[in-house]
């Protein structure tokens, strides 16, 4: 993300702080029934997260549905959360794929509106340990139709590292790898400000002095340790990635060995037969449960519908558990899908969901009574590092 966009989402993020107590108090209604499409959606989403067969004929869920609604699906990606708050506080678009660090910053500023289950018959299908999950669910009300989940995951090359590195100090600490050489100048970060939780959680053992427990519940003292692990860390960064393309491209060409990562670039590397490999390191992962969500100010409601309800569909969510290596939100999807194969939700994490630090937003209050250093103060600071040298 450039500069001036994060400019914007310091802006944005201290708006949708102070329209909390607000957003929640107002009156507040929701759709009733689902009418004619009106011709179109507009939906922001993840890169790779809506696919039309574009990049692989064979991964296509969007032409069926749109001959079959009449609804054509326009898409604009965003390659991190801030930027999806972002495109969502200035308008114009019907759903977007939140991740948890965004989600309930989109309620809270009154962004998107409640989701009426009633009228997605899928819903029953949606794993249970998701349907009611405190990223999407504000007092009883769901906010957003669950879509897949992963960790983020450790990438590295296997002609650097014959093992599987067992810890992400490789990318946090400089040292001399497996090939003799220094880890600095070929390892990479996330540009967005929730890194910080994966520099937190590494810290949560490596420094257990420090006594963290949540990586997203930070006290004063936790978080400035866990800033000056991010400084030291910025010496060893030659470039930080959001767009999950060029980090593919990057591993090609730009002599990086070791990097925080998504499935979807791992997977895409490996069918070039790129020497690249992933692991979850010792220390565990953060990682992503994404929902659908449903702008308050849709222009195209009936067409929404239509879409959450085909995201849902086995096909859908396995097909794209399959091309993104997430998991499904919808269970029966693990089983019959050509694409995924029976053992690609326990090969992307199916049994992992109790070891994965979901992102979400840091708030100042939390628990145990605790005062905790807020998101605004996360973004303001991991721009200030990204941008030293």
């Amino acid at each position: 993300m450039k500069f001036d966009s994060y400019k914007r989402v310091i802006f944005s993020v201290a708006v949708l702080s102070i329209a909390f107590a607000v957003a929640c108090g107002k009156k507040e209604t929701k759709v009733s029934e689902i009418g004619q499409g009106e011709g179109e959606v507009s939906i922001v989403a993840w890169p790779g997260y809506i696919e039309r067969g574009e990049t692989d004929k064979g991964y296509d869920w969007v032409t069926e549905f749109e001959k079959s609604s009449g609804c054509k699906v326009n898409v604009k990606t965003a390659a991190t959360s801030d930027e999806m708050v972002a495109l969502m506080n200035e308008g114009g678009f019907d759903l977007v794929t939140a991740s948890g660090d965004a989600s309930l910053r989109l309620v809270a500023g009154g962004k998107v509106q409640e989701i009426n289950t009633d009228l997605i018959p899928s819903w029953k299908n949606v794993d249970s340990r998701l349907q009611n999950a405190p990223w999407h669910t504000v007092e009883g009300k769901h906010y957003g139709v669950p879509y897949q989940w992963g960790p983020n995951v450790l990438m590295y090359n296997t002609k650097v590292f014959k093992k599987a590195p067992t810890s992400w100090n490789v990318v946090f600490e400089e040292q001399v790898l497996p090939d003799g050489k220094s880890n600095k100048g070929r390892v990479q970060a996330f540009d967005g400000p929730i890194y910080i939780a994966d520099a937190a959680l590494y810290l949560k053992q490596a420094k257990p002095e420090l006594g963290i427990q949540d990586p997203y519940e930070l006290d004063e003292k936790q978080y400035n340790a866990v800033i000056e692990l991010l400084k030291k860390q910025r010496q060893l960064v030659p470039k930080y990635w959001h767009d999950a393309m060029v980090q593919v491209d990057d591993f090609k060409k730009e002599g990086l060995v070791a990097s925080s990562t998504w499935p979807f670039q791992v997977n895409l590397l490996v069918s070039e037969k790129q020497p690249v490999a992933s692991v979850v390191p010792q220390e565990g992962a953060t990682g992503w449960a994404d929902s659908t969500m449903l702008h308050k100010d849709s222009k195209h409601v009936n067409c929404a519908y239509k879409w959450l309800e085909h995201s849902l569909s086995p096909k859908v969510q396995g097909d794209l558990a399959s091309w993104f290596g997430s998991v499904p939100s919808v269970p029966s999807a693990c089983k019959g899908n050509a694409l995924l194969g029976d053992t690609g939700c326990a090969v992307n994490g199916f049994n992992n969901f109790e070891k994965i630090s979901f992102w979400r937003t840091p708030k100042e209050d939390c628990s145990g009574g605790r005062k905790c250093v807020p998101y605004k103060k996360w973004a303001e600071d991991y721009i200030s590092i990204i941008g030293s040298k």
